[in-house]
Order: structure tokens, then sequence, then C-alpha cells
């Protein structure tokens, strides 16, 4: 198991790493993680939702994803209530008052879904969650230290140097655990260093000393640049342009429960393309196009885009001819009006006005769809993604038609219309996330923008695949130099 001193110190790419290290020796490795808390979710091939980062770390062991690789996916849709999605499929709301009649019932099936998991992998590369020295939360552990102790799992506990205070943030944690926990922590990491080993001096020693004997097993490196999706949206503030020439400049506006924000990646990595998130109406500026990503909470979004100006200023910059995009829950604000009469994402009837960029009204329902699909456009392309949302949406007038048709989902053949467009083609928007994954519309819709191609040196072309991979190998040879495959495979109990 992979813990961390705090969110955001490097779990997930270091299981992700040690599961592409693990592969490329040979081993079945497969990743589990307990509990997910994020709104950057996924679809496995049946039709299951899950976390992100075990779709990148599935991948990364060179395997299918799963859903008990993540069976407790809670997906936050107000500052007090997570949307439970249990094994693949939405299992009611979680709150503060039911938090501990669900806790057993959640704790069962964490159980069941790691032991079906454990049976069919040789190796499995836990997850932990946040700190496992949340003392206000110990009693209520599912994912941290009781999640390792029914695997027989050792763990490893990973601080990140590079926000400062790790040397406290691990001798820290240690203090906090009880003896009988410390005994599960089998090594200390030190991630995402900058600059020479031999300035931390004699601090390693003094570490180990603190930590009640805990080894260091090694110093991994910060890798700039790193191309593996965040799972946490924290990391929208830390991303940085695209250097170099910029030929397109795309605004993604940054919702409080912005979701599956990771597929706008695929832009970020044309050269060239100059990706960037924005929450207030100022530094929205002249871009080329303008993004409405998805959203966990449709209605309380489109009121902060109201109440923050964005709204009235997505719509100007339409009007001055910039191209707007609506993905998903964006699509939905993008029209004239929204309904929720069944209370789907709360109060139970009501009504709100979108930006009426589209002539389109969306009609809410408790039932979710989750689907891998494919979507033939009006140009009689095909392109595929994932859908994930509740409500269906409807064009109510002639200024617009739909972007295309689903005519898969889920491996077998359907006929469903999805999406709008303006027949200028300057608003549009679908369900189907995913869609800028797909080199060739994601290109032909750059080029649109007035983005060229910018020409690499003579070699051989770089496949999204390939380059996926390579970052999962950059990862795991980190891991491999910093530790060495001999304590890994010790620890683990491989040697």
């Amino acid at each position: 198991m992979i813990l961390g001193t705090h969110s955001n110190a490097g779990k997930s790419v270091i299981a992700a790493g040690l599961c592409r290290l693990l592969s490329r020796r040979g081993y079945d490795v497969a990743p589990f993680k307990a509990q997910n808390m994020s709104n950057n979710a996924g679809v496995t091939r049946q039709g299951g939702e899950m976390g992100r980062a075990q779709i990148v770390q599935a991948e990364a062991a060179g395997i299918e994803p799963h859903t008990d690789m993540n069976p407790v996916l809670l997906k936050p849709e107000a500052d007090l209530r997570s949307q439970i999605v249990l094994n693949g499929e939405v299992h009611g709301a979680i709150d503060s008052s039911n938090w501990m009649d669900l806790k057993q019932e959640l704790w069962q099936a964490v159980r069941e879904s790691y032991d079906r998991l454990s049976t069919r992998h040789d190796v499995i590369v836990l997850e932990g969650a946040g700190s496992p020295a949340e003392i206000n939360l110990k009693a209520m552990d599912m994912v941290n230290l009781a999640m390792a102790r029914h695997a027989g799992a050792p763990c490893l506990l990973v601080g990140d140097i590079d926000r400062g205070g790790v040397f406290a943030a691990l001798a820290g944690t240690m203090l906090l655990l009880d003896p009988e926990e410390r005994a599960q922590i089998k090594g200390l990491l030190i991630n995402k260093f900058r600059g020479d080993v031999s300035l931390l001096g004699d601090g390693i020693k003094r570490l180990e000393e603190l930590t009640y004997g805990a080894r260091c097993l090694g110093i991994v490196p910060f890798l700039p640049y790193l191309e593996i999706a965040a799972e946490d949206a924290v990391d929208l503030d830390r991303m940085h342009d695209n250097a170099g020439q910029i030929l397109c400049d795309v605004a993604v506006i940054q919702l409080p429960h912005i979701s599956n924000f990771d597929e706008f990646d695929h832009l970020e990595r044309e050269r060239g393309v100059r990706l960037r998130y924005v929450r207030d109406r100022d530094p929205l500026g002249e871009p080329d196009a303008i993004i409405v990503p998805g959203s966990k909470s449709t209605f309380a979004d489109l009121k902060w885009l109201e109440e923050r100006g964005l709204g009235a200023a997505i719509t100007l910059a339409h009007g001055r001819g910039i191209e707007v995009v609506g993905i998903c829950g964006g699509y939905q604000m993008l029209g004239r009006s929204l309904h929720d009469p069944e209370g789907a994402e709360g109060s139970r009837g009501q009504r709100m006005d979108g930006l009426a960029l589209l002539p389109t009204e969306t009609n809410f329902a408790r039932q979710k769809r989750t689907h891998l699909s494919a979507l033939r456009l009006r140009t009689g392309a095909t392109v595929s993604g994932y859908e994930i949302h509740t409500g269906k949406t409807q064009i109510v007038e002639a200024s617009a038609s739909p972007l295309g048709t689903i005519v898969e989902r889920d491996g077998n053949a359907t006929e469903s219309e999805d999406g709008a467009v303006t027949a200028d083609l300057g608003v549009w928007g679908t369900y189907l996330h995913g869609l800028f994954a797909n080199t060739s519309f994601r290109r032909e819709w750059l080029r649109r923008l007035g983005w060229q191609m910018i020409p690499q040196a003579p070699g051989v072309e770089v496949t999204a695949e390939s380059q996926r991979l390579a970052e999962f190998d950059r990862v795991a040879d980190a891991l491999e130099q910093a530790v060495g495959w001999p304590s890994f495979a010790r620890i683990i109990g491989l040697s």
C-alpha cells in the first residue's frame, strides 16, 4: 500500500509507477483504492463508474479497469453531501448524518471487492487516501491502515518535499500512529525532490531516528511536465501554459464542481496550444475558444457562473465570434432552461435559465447513464468516449442540429442523437466525455480555431498510447533508480 502524509503527496502517481514496474517485471498486477472522493471519474467496458486514478493505474499495469479496483467512489455534490457510487452504480448519497450507518455496508463491499480482485492477480498495489494519521477519522478508516491490515499489505509512506516540511510531515505522521500501526509502515519515500541529494546532509539519518526506525528507502526526483492525469482538481492551479509559440488559446471554465477535467490534457499536449483554467471574468480575455466542462452539480455551478459574471462574459465572447463548447454539464448550461422535477440534484422541481447559447432544454432524472460510447458525427467520422450524466437534453428550435448520433454503447449497436451545434459552428455541446482524446477530431477542431501543427524533428510519430506508456515508464524508472528493485521485491514478498 502507498500511503501519503497528506493529499497530493504523489500517492496516485507512485502507485501507477509501481504498477508499471511490476508489469514490466512480468507480474500480473492490479491497482486498488477502497474509497475515492473525486468528481474525476471514468467508465469501464462493463458500464461501471469508477475513479479515474485507478483507471490510469490499470492502464499502467496493462490491464482493463474494473470497478473492483475502486468499489466506493464518493462524488461531492455540495459542501456536506456526496453521491455514493458503489461497485460502479449509484447507491444514494452520504453526509455526516448517515455516514456511520452506511460505513459497515460500504466496508463489507470494499473487502469483498478486494478479495475478488486478489484472486485474479499476483500482486495488488493499494493506494491510501489523504493521511493515515487523521486522528479524528481513524475510527472510520476503511481506506488506509485498516484496509492494509485486511489485505496483509506492507505500507510505504510518501512525503512531498516540493511543498516543504517533508521531515515534519513524515515524522509527525509516524508520531500520531499507534505502535501497531507504525509496524505496518515498512519504509519511507521522499517524493518530488529537486537538486542534489547530498544537500539533505544528515537529514535522512535524523528522520529515521524520529520515525521510530522506519527506513527511508529512497529519494524520488521531481519529474517535470509529467503527463499522467491528476486525481484532484487542486492540481489545476499548478498547470502552466504550453511552452513556445502560442497558436491557439483555449480557456476552460474552472467550475467549483468541475468533473473529468483530465480530458482536456490532450489539448494541452499539442504544441502551440495554450490551455487556461479561468475562475473570473477578467482573466477570460480573448481566447480562441471557451469550454464549459462537466459538473457534478450543474445547477449550483450555473448559479456560480452567473454570480461571478462569467455567464455574461461567455455570452459576450460568443457575440465577438469566440467559439463556445459545452461538455456534459457544460452542454446543459449552454441551453435555454434546466428542469429537475425529481430532485436529482437537490431540490425537487427546481428550474433555472441557462445561458441560451443553444436552443435546448434539459430535464434531469435520477437514473444515471454510464457507458463507453461511440459517436458518429455529422461529417461521417466516428469518435469514441464515455458518458456519465443524468438528464436528457432536447433541441427545441431548428437553429441548431444534433452534433451526431451515438451508434454504440458498451459494445452494443444503438441509434441515439447526441449534442447540439449551431449552423455557424460557433456553439456546440455534447454528453460525450473524452472527445478530445480522438486525435483526428482534436486536430481538425484546433485547425478551425487557427492552430497549425508545429513540425517536429524527423522521427517516428508518437502515438497517444505510446506517449502514455512512456510517462508510466518515467515514473517506474525513477522508482527503480531511487529505491532499487531488490528493495521493492523484498517488501512485497517476491524474493
